[in-house]
């Protein structure tokens, strides 16, 4: 009994958690830079891999750049690769696949898994506060992961969108302008523009 409760006290700290964050995003003052997806990316792969036991194939591919708000975006990467390691990981060969391609005046990021997938007739429900297409006694969650993803790209100018099958895995993508305009820049740039104006 003591072990169901500390179990359902540590899913509500963290239900309090992704829902503070999920409040706190709209007010957070974005800060835009060049970010090296790349190394963002491999150091999410290695915080979220470290303590598993069954360690899954993740193939990444090279990942342009962009300019965004860093620590906005590596929440988006958490969030979208921790779904996909949980939910490969009942596979007999978890893959996860990232990769990233430019169109037009967008970066276009993807994230695929060969894991359990979804009926896409419910994907309407997907990036929903509360809203799970798995069960918790399948797979742990608090229900806000993915909206807090879709907010959060919404604000930085992209979207995101999922495709699936069941049990044939799923494929995430989300956009970024490939250049922010009109937004407060960061240091780097004013460094930058600093030099130029001297030259």
């Amino acid at each position: 009994m003591l072990g169901i409760v500390a179990g359902n006290v540590r899913k509500m700290g963290q239900l309090i958690d992704d829902l503070l964050n999920l409040s706190r995003m709209g007010r957070k003052e974005l800060v835009f830079h060049r970010i090296d997806m790349n190394r963002l990316v491999e150091s999410v792969i290695s915080d979220l891999t470290f303590s598993k036991a069954r360690q899954p194939v993740i193939k990444k591919e090279n990942l342009l750049p962009v300019d965004s708000d860093s620590s906005l975006i590596q929440q988006v990467w958490i969030n979208l690769i921790s779904n996909a390691i949980k939910y490969s990981e009942k596979k007999d060969q978890p893959l996860i696949e990232i990769d990233s391609e430019k169109r037009g005046n967008e970066i276009i990021y993807n994230i695929r898994d060969n894991g359990v997938g979804f009926d896409m007739k419910y994907a309407a429900k997907l990036f929903g506060v509360f809203q799970r297409l798995h069960k918790m006694t399948e797979f742990e969650g608090t229900g806000v992961g993915l909206a807090l993803v879709d907010r959060i790209v919404t604000r930085l100018g992209g979207k995101v969108w999922a495709d699936a099958a069941v049990n044939k895995g799923a494929t995430f993508w989300f956009t970024l302008p490939a250049v922010q305009t009109g937004q407060k820049a960061s240091t780097i740039y004013e460094k930058i523009t600093s030099e130029n104006s001297m030259i």
